[in-house]
């Protein structure tokens, strides 16, 4: 409509009815409460040829399975994150993404052009910052892969019974959250002046700790990860960065 089209190319379907409501759980104690941060953002490129192909290699060769390039990319972040920020040993650091559930309401969903409405479920791994710290980037590439396993009995679970304990999480410094942004498509979108160069989200005034981390593609020609980190303090924010171009 931006170009002056009279109506959008593809359309928009809602049906909010046919998304399933899960049972309704009570809640119980206060409601969550945000640590306010002074987090800073920062940009990295990960490419796929000097970085992410090697790492997914030596996974395959010391596990005889596979893993993505979203898994690399995370395992990294969360090692990177939970030496930074320096916690004590024992202190959990939680690593938490969002995964599609789309493929689990096949039949339940319209499967129409056009059906827009998110289809999301939070999955998450908490561990001590010692076994984070001690565990190597081919074990922590492990929990993620076992996390998004773990997806389709715990969506299924929570229909059921409209339970989810991520909501019993601190949400604090020790907890990092990223989002895939690669395949929403905003890197195609054109307005009439052809596509962006850039994309980015506006959260500058974000300081809890939900700014995390944002996945996009590297432009063209070049393959990769363009990471928008927003999940760590100033102080931090040096060896965050280090620890990530070491691997």
């Amino acid at each position: 409509m931006a170009r002056g089209l009279p109506e959008p190319t593809v359309k928009a379907v809602w049906s909010r009815e046919s998304i399933p409501d899960p049972p309704k759980v009570p809640l119980s104690g206060p409601p969550p409460s945000f640590t306010a941060l002074n987090l800073v953002t920062s940009v990295i490129e990960i490419s796929h040829d000097n970085m992410i192909n090697r790492i997914k290699n030596k996974f395959t060769a010391e596990t005889a399975n596979k893993c993505s390039s979203f898994d690399v990319v995370s395992a990294m972040i969360f090692k990177s994150r939970a030496k930074a920020i320096k916690l004590a040993d024992t202190a959990e650091v939680v690593f938490v993404f969002v995964t599609s559930t789309r493929h689990l309401l096949h039949g339940i969903l319209p499967s129409v052009e056009g059906y827009y409405g998110n289809c999301l479920y939070t999955c998450w791994i908490s561990k001590t910052t010692g076994e984070i710290n001690n565990a190597s980037l081919v074990d922590v590439i492990t929990l993620i892969k076992d996390a998004k396993d773990a997806r389709s009995t715990k969506f299924v679970d929570w229909m059921n019974s409209g339970s989810n304990t991520f909501y019993n999480l601190p949400m604090d410094y020790s907890m990092v959250i990223v989002s895939d942004w690669r395949w929403v498509g905003f890197n195609e979108v054109d307005y009439g002046w052809g596509k962006p160069k850039y994309v980015f989200p506006l959260e500058n005034d974000e300081n809890i700790v939900r700014g995390g981390v944002i996945y996009f593609q590297t432009p063209m020609p070049t393959q990769g990860f363009r990471l928008i980190f927003r999940c760590v303090e100033k102080e931090h924010l040096t060896e965050f960065c280090d620890n990530l171009l070491k691997f």
